[in-house]
Order: structure tokens, then sequence, then C-alpha cells
């Protein structure tokens, strides 16, 4: 693939914009204006979840699309409010100010600035290959967790119930079906005719905007049953008017205040924002530059907290939504982020007439969706550790705070990771005596007898300082259990990468066999490793007459060392050299 020039790699945006022609226009236009229909009431639903007031989340909806589709790799993805970023921010700042209030609003604003500085930080550092090592699971089970507590803040509107803000979650439930039998019927009628709507119609008429119809079938049932005249609130009229600019705080005391949140914040949008990237690009086969994502993210965060937004990410819904109404550049979501404003500034005095009950009730649906029950049953079945990972961050998420679920994800990501990648596979070798060739197989797979005095050992992984104690002892197993098989060969094709700890080990392994009366051999080492070893002069202590190309010419240069007598003893004549 031709390499970016340094303008490309400074304005990405110049990467496509030569691809740009009438067709794919016409085709943007059309997914931005469907985008732009489902940012409308998604934009409302997620400020509301952030607890602030309706239109920041529509600002976020037209300005960080616009910096992170120009700045970004990804040609489909959609950038702005979401629903975990949104959970996250109320939970940061909740315990600093009123939700609602100008404060928490500033310190929102805040936060996003202090968020795009440490992904732009990211990006500029080369990190973007740090998402690689998040489990997937990890945003499953934090997703699904943050899902339950969106539903859990939406049960007082849905019902019309009065509830403490900030209790826990159990507590919050509890203070819940304390109150059940003073349910609101007004607004729990309100509610769930914008649900049962919502569902109906994305069953029934998909490719229509089913959240923006819901809310408009829920205003219209309000105004039936006369639902503002028996506690049922109305949301109230939007400003009519373009995202004002804005000055984020960046004194000491709000930055101590929110510099953890930030940074989770800062990694959950990544991940995030990566993840969907990366789902989109596997039926796109569009590359993904992870670095340029997250100075893209990170641009749109920094830029966004002076245009009135708060911290955004890639949205899974807008994006795929975006995809399917056939995007073809990011001038979609460009074309969604203008025409959001144009439809804010004529029909904002309208959003006057819409319940904050209808609002609910299409956040818990917006929250049962983002449960990928698919995945979480594939993962249960098949794997116990990422099922033990997705279990802990889903408890974590719910009864702890959702920083602190989010380190925890990662951390358990990388304990279990590392786990994996210390524990290299080795795997005894022979050549297969009913084949022509001579093909060497895994003696567990296809029973083939072993030369008595030569060991054949393939290890697969990389050979590094925390793998070392694993094959080391997975080598002085087989030495232990045959002593006259003093001769050993290890196939290092499978070894990927060699640190100076594994060369030290290898040198140690020459030694061990050697007192042993026995020799040590490797073949098929990898341009990377041979160079760590010459440079270190751990390829002169093993031996450079003990080191091959190839388990051929090895078993070639290996067999007149062997005990002759022995050898023709033995009635296994596994290698051609024996029948000779």
């Amino acid at each position: 693939m031709r390499q970016k020039t340094i303008k490309q790699s400074i304005f990405p945006f110049l990467l496509w914009w030569p691809k740009v022609n009438r067709k794919n226009v016409k085709a943007d236009f059309w997914a931005g204006l469907t985008g732009a229909v489902i940012a409308l009431p998604q934009g409302v639903a997620f400020a509301m979840i952030a607890g602030l007031p309706p239109e920041y989340g529509l600002y976020s909806a037209m300005v960080i699309p616009i910096i992170a589709s120009l700045f970004g790799s990804s040609w489909q993805l959609v950038s702005g409010p979401t629903t975990p970023i949104s959970i996250v921010v109320f939970a940061a700042i909740s315990q600093f100010a009123e939700p609602g209030s100008a404060d928490f609003v500033q310190l929102a604003l805040a936060l996003a600035l202090y968020t795009g500085v440490i992904q732009l930080i990211l990006g500029l550092a080369r990190m973007g290959t740090l998402v690689n090592f998040v489990s997937h699971s990890v945003i499953i089970a934090f997703t699904a967790g943050a899902a339950i507590l969106i539903a859990t803040s939406q049960m007082k509107h849905v019902l019309g119930v009065s509830v403490e803000r900030g209790l826990p979650f159990l507590e919050n439930w509890g203070s819940i079906f304390s109150q059940i039998n003073d349910t609101n019927f007004y607004v729990l009628t309100v509610a769930m005719s914008t649900l049962f709507t919502a569902i109906l119609m994305r069953k029934l008429l998909p490719k229509f905007p089913y959240m923006l119809i819901a809310m408009i079938v829920g205003s219209i049932v309000n105004f039936l049953i006369s639902g503002s005249e028996h506690g049922v609130e109305l949301i109230g009229t939007l400003p009519s008017h373009l995202p004002p600019p804005s000055l984020p705080d960046v004194s000491l005391t709000t930055i101590q205040k929110l510099g953890t949140n930030a940074f989770a914040i800062a990694l959950l949008g990544l991940v995030e924002a990566v993840s969907i990237a990366r789902a989109i690009a596997t039926q796109t086969h569009q590359r993904i530059d992870g670095n340029q994502e997250f100075i893209g993210q990170g641009l749109s965060n920094l830029i966004g907290s002076f245009f009135s937004c708060y911290p955004g990410s890639g949205s899974f819904t807008r994006s795929g939504i975006n995809q399917q109404a056939g995007a073809e550049t990011p001038l979609a979501s460009i074309f969604s982020a203008i025409m959001l404003a144009m439809i804010l500034l004529f029909i904002a005095p309208l959003t006057a007439y819409l319940p904050i009950p209808a609002l609910g009730g299409i956040i818990m649906l917006v929250a049962y969706n983002l449960i990928d029950f698919h995945h979480i049953r594939s993962t249960i079945k098949i794997s116990k550790e990422e099922t033990a990972v997705m279990l802990i961050t889903f408890l974590a998420t719910l009864f702890l705070n959702l920083e602190f679920a989010i380190y925890l994800g990662v951390i358990l990501s990388l304990v279990f990771y590392l786990q994996k990648t210390s524990k290299p596979r080795g795997v005894v070798l022979a050549p297969g005596v009913r084949k022509s060739k001579r093909k060497f197989y895994n003696i567990k797979r296809i029973k083939s007898p072993e030369c008595p005095q030569l060991k054949v050992v393939r290890i697969d992984g990389s050979l590094f300082f925390g793998a070392i104690n694993h094959i080391g002892a997975f080598l002085q197993k087989i030495s232990a259990k045959n002593p006259e098989q003093n001769h050993i060969l290890i196939v290092a094709d499978g070894i990927n990468f060699i640190d100076m700890e594994g060369a030290e080990f290898l040198v140690q392994e020459a030694e061990r066999w050697r007192e042993n009366g026995g020799h040590f051999y490797l073949c098929g080492i990898k341009k990377r490793s041979r160079d760590l070893l010459q440079k270190g002069g751990y390829w002169e202590k093993i031996g450079d007459e003990n080191i091959f190309g190839s388990k051929q010419e090895a078993i070639a240069m290996i067999f007149p060392r062997l005990n002759s007598s022995i050898c023709a003893q033995c009635t296994k004549r596994i290698f051609w050299e024996c029948k000779l």
C-alpha cells in the first residue's frame, strides 16, 4: 500500500477528498440526512443521560463528527455523543455539581477538553496499538452494565416517581420499589406508548426514523390524555441557534477533580471508536490507522470543548446506520452534522411539546439495544477466562465507580493476555513414517515413533522474560522423563520474538544439555531473533555448529553425532539417514 505523504499525515482528509465525485456525494447526502434524523432524538436522549440540558447533546452531534471525520482514518465512522460516554460523564461530574446546572455544564466542557488532550497525546505518541490489548469482552460487559444503569436512571421518568440522585445501584432500585404504589399512570402511559411505538416501527419499518416517530407519537398521546395537567413534564423549547463558543475551565482544582475520570473516558472513547471503525472495515475492506483515529478523536473532543460539546466518541448506532444508508466517504458524517444544525434552527420551537417520559421510553430501548446477548452467550460457551473478565467488569460497572470498572476491565484483559503469552506451546515432533515426504508431525495427533537419542521440539510463541519459566519447566520434564534422549533440537520457526532473557535462557539450556552428556540444537530461527543472538554473543555461546537453517539440515548434521552403537540396535529408523 502506498505510504502517506507528510501532508496527508497532517491532513488525512487529503487521502479521501480526491475520490469525491458526483455519485458518492449524492450517496453521502442521503446517508447524512438519515443520520441527522437519527441524531436528533439520540442527541437529546444522550444529553439527558449525561445530566446535561438537551441542547448540549445536539451541539456535540454537530461539532464532534465534523472534526473526527476530517482527522480520523475511518470513512464510515460517525462520532458524537454516545451512551457509555454519557453515563460515565454523569457519574464523574454528578458528585461535584447538580445535573443540569451551569456548574455541571462547565465541568462537562472541561472534561471534554481534558479527554481530548489525553487522546491527542496518545495518538501523537503512536499508542494506537494500545486498544489491541483491551478484550472485546471488557467493552461488551461495560456496555451491558452501563445499559442497566441507564435503564435504572430512567425509571423515575417512566414511573413518575422521585428518586434521590447519586444513589448506589441497589439503593436506587430499593427507592423505586418503595414508591411503586405512587406510580403516575399518565407518565407511564406516555413512556410506554413511546417505547412500544419505537419497537413496532423498528420491526415493521426499520429504515424509517423510528425513534423520531415514536417521540412524536408520545407527544400526541400526552396531548390526548392532557398529561401536562397530571404531572407529565415537558422538555421545553430548545435554543434555535448553532453551538455557542465556550471557554473550558483549565484551573488546577478542576484538573484534580476530573483528571482520573478524563483518562478513563479517553481510554473508553478510543477503544469504542477504534473497535467500531475496525468492525465496519471488515465489511468495507478499508485500512484503519489506530494512531490516526486517536488523533481524530482527540482533536474532536478538544476543539468541541470550545463549542459547548461534552465528550464524545464513535457511535455504534449512527455508524452502522451511516454505512447501511450507503455512505461512501466521511462527507456523509459532515452532511449529517450540517443538516442536524439546519433541523435544529427550524424545528427547535416544536420541542416545547416533547414529554420527558417519551424520552425515557426511548432511552429504555436504547439501553436494551446496547446489550449484546449473542456475544455474551457465545463467550460463556467458549471461554472461561473471557467469561470471568466479562462478569467481573459487568459487576464492577454496576457496583463500583464507572472509571474504576474501565480500569479493572483493562487490567484484567492485560493479565489474561500476559498469562496466555507467558505460556508458549511446546510440541514434540517426529517424522511421519508412513509419509513419502520428510514432514514432522505432532506426536499427540499422529502417533509416530521417536528417535531414542534425539528429541525434536517446536516452540510456538515468543520467548521472553515472562515465558522462560514455562518453557524451562517443559524442557526439564522432557530431559527427566528419558535421560538417554540427551540430544534436543528446538524448531524455532514458531518463535516470533526473543528478548535478552530469552537468549540467556537458550544459552543456559545449551550448557545444561551439554552437562548431561548431550547437545542442544536450534533450527529455523527468524532474522530478528538471529540478529539479537549474534549481536549479544549468545550465538557463539550456543555454538555456530549447533544452529541450522532448517530441520532437514539439522537432522543431517546431528545424525553423525549420535551414539552409533545405539543406532545400530535401533529398530525405529525414522530418519532417512537411519536407512543409509
